[in-house]
């Protein structure tokens, strides 16, 4: 794969299609390729290259010993846009990488032209906090739980209940978080997103779009909406039955709703 080398460290990307650029962030512990699975090939359908990539701590990226933070990954993007000259970049970023992607346009406006911001969140509820804390709470204590207790609560966390609710359905999902378990970044799972970021999005610029899943446990609705809420131009779409992972459970829906805003801007 090719790579850049920034911030200190090498990372991998990958280009499909043809058109203007559109690059890919994807979220906590999860590799690029995931996004070639529904919406590069809609993207590329659509008439736009697509850049993928692989964060800090997912080979064959360049993995890092030590705890990262959202500084790291914005740095590293910031980095591949500039190595790349894409600026001024369309970016579609999910959860982890939503949050990179707004970091961005709040510190770096030359950069992004236009975001569509999936699963994201502006700060942390209470129980959003209470949940990121006792995970980095186990990682301290080095507490390592079994492949399948992981699984059941993955499910729990990120899919809606039409999907839990269907047996043949959320058991291949099972299967594949079982599978994937080793994959996960260490030092990514340290990064903290709990800081109340609605004030600095005032200031952002780009046009954007929120995605939000109406069964999202880990970035709720109400959540997402306060993103929309503090960015001067933006508007907000809700995709009904899915959950934190409604780009792969409403593929259809979530690539039409991107393709349209990318369209307009």
């Amino acid at each position: 794969m090719p790579h850049v080398f920034t911030n200190g460290i090498r990372l991998s990307y990958e280009r499909s299609g043809r058109g203007e650029r559109v690059l890919m962030i994807m979220g906590s512990s999860a590799a690029g390729r995931v996004w070639t699975l529904h919406q590069t090939p809609a993207l590329n359908a659509a008439g736009y290259q697509t850049i993928t990539v692989d964060n800090r701590g997912i080979a064959p990226s360049d993995i890092p010993p030590g705890k990262y933070t959202l500084d790291d990954m914005v740095a590293d993007t910031q980095g591949l846009i500039e190595a790349l000259d894409a600026a001024p970049c369309r970016i579609v970023g999910v959860s982890l990488g939503a949050m990179i992607a707004q970091e961005l346009a709040i510190r770096a406006p030359h950069l992004v032209r236009c975001a569509v911001l999936i699963a994201t969140k502006s700060r942390s509820d209470v129980t959003r906090a209470a949940l990121g804390s006792a995970e980095r709470a186990l990682l301290q204590n080095g507490t390592k739980l079994p492949a399948d207790h992981q699984a059941a609560v993955s499910a729990l966390q990120w899919l809606s209940p039409s999907t839990l609710n269907d047996d043949k359905a959320v058991s291949l999902w099972l299967e594949t978080f079982r599978l994937s378990g080793g994959e996960s970044s260490v030092g990514q799972s340290w990064i903290n997103t709990d800081a109340d970021r609605r004030e600095a999005l005032r200031d952002v610029s780009a046009p954007c779009r929120v995605i939000a899943f109406s069964d999202d446990f880990i970035t709720p609705p109400h959540l997402a909406a306060e993103v929309a809420e503090a960015i001067p131009d933006c508007d907000y779409v809700e995709i009904p039955k899915s959950g934190h992972f409604g780009y792969l459970e409403r593929p259809d829906e979530v690539n039409a709703a991107i393709i349209e805003f990318l369209d307009k801007n």
